[in-house]
């Protein structure tokens, strides 16, 4: 087992934060965890105060892309436990973007006492009572070999942060498929949870915004003639009783929302289809069509309804009403989740506090 070094001083700052009223991603909880890379393997895990990194200016992370990230959640299940979801999947998911990158995997029993460490040390950032608030856990590995020069890196750091986290987004989204710029391509990165990947989507994202769009709808790099992601999230559509969405590919995220959504409509009889959509196919589904849900899947957003979405200049309104399936999902996963429904799957990973 990994042996782990903790801070002598526990913060409390929770204890001052208005839970009530926040902006997600702002506020850091009060530790880290660390673990590095050196000569081969991984080493010296810890659990220190919240401070900033000191790297060096030639650190290959600044300038050569080896950046990985995940994105999980952790709820309060009770006084004395707290739940992390599916990191199994999240690291599954990890490791394969780390391969993508040329940068170490992390084995098991390091993820997993990191997640343990932060989540015991942070427990008071999930006070009794608030099933909309959870713990948004941010693992990442960075190169840090001082110097210049294209290379892999032969030294990393791995930590894990966290921020509390309520709803994402607050209303229904509008949305414009995009047909210029692409957010990846076949036998490209697409599938790894890298910097580069979000970096390169800010430029289109932002003129989709000046425009008064929320968010941009991905389609193929090749055609552009199918639809691939939600911005950051994975598209999802239901039509005719039935739940749509991308095959998975070099290019498409393999979200653990996604799948979990796609479990839960199996275990609710709900017809699953991971097939190519066409953008044409979308446009006439919607123009016969008033019950069309569309959304965005992913772990910050959960379910993002789509409201508007426009489609060759021409606007569409999917059903956002009341009566959404989406809706009945989101509310299944989160039943979950929150320890209120029983967990078929094995999906809760339960830390005692």
């Amino acid at each position: 087992m990994t042996t782990l070094t903790t801070p002598q001083t526990i913060l409390t700052s929770a204890e001052k934060f208005d839970f009530e009223n926040f902006t997600f991603g702002s506020t850091p909880t009060d530790h880290l965890f660390f673990a590095n890379y050196d000569n081969g393997s991984w080493g010296n895990p810890r659990v220190e105060e919240f401070s900033h990194l000191s790297l060096s200016p030639f650190s290959l992370c600044f300038h050569y892309g080896q950046t990985v990230f995940e994105g999980m959640k952790a709820y309060r299940i009770s006084e004395g436990t707290i739940n992390i979801f599916r990191p199994d999947r999240h690291l599954a998911r990890m490791n394969r973007s780390l391969a993508r990158m040329c940068m170490p995997e992390i084995p098991k029993d390091l993820f997993l006492t990191g997640l343990e460490a932060i989540v015991k040390a942070d427990h008071s950032w999930l006070p009794d009572g608030k099933d909309k608030l959870a713990l948004y856990i941010r693992p990442f590995v960075i190169a840090t070999e001082p110097r210049l020069g294209v290379k892999v890196s032969d030294t990393f750091l791995f930590c894990i942060a966290c921020t509390p986290i309520t709803q994402y987004y607050d209303k229904p989204l509008r949305v414009k498929v995009e047909t210029e710029f692409s957010r990846s391509s076949e036998g490209g990165s697409g599938y790894a949870k890298c910097g580069g990947n979000y970096g390169g989507a800010f430029y289109p994202t932002y003129l989709a915004n000046q425009q008064g769009f929320d968010q941009i709808i991905w389609t193929d790099a090749s055609t552009h003639q199918f639809l691939e992601e939600a911005g950051t999230m994975n598209i999802m559509l239901i039509a005719d009783g039935k739940l749509l969405t991308p095959p998975l590919s070099s290019s498409i995220l393999d979200g653990i929302t996604r799948n979990s959504l796609i479990q839960l409509c199996r275990d609710l009889g709900i017809l699953v289809e991971e097939r190519r959509i066409s953008v044409a196919e979308l446009a006439d589904t919607l123009a016969h069509n008033e019950n069309v849900e569309i959304f965005g899947a992913g772990t910050a957003a959960i379910v993002s309804p789509i409201a508007s979405i426009q489609i060759d200049e021409v606007d569409y309104h999917p059903y956002t009403g009341d009566k959404a399936v989406m809706y009945r999902l989101k509310n299944e996963l989160e039943e979950i989740r929150h320890g209120h429904k029983t967990d078929p799957h094995g999906w809760n990973y339960l830390v005692n506090i």
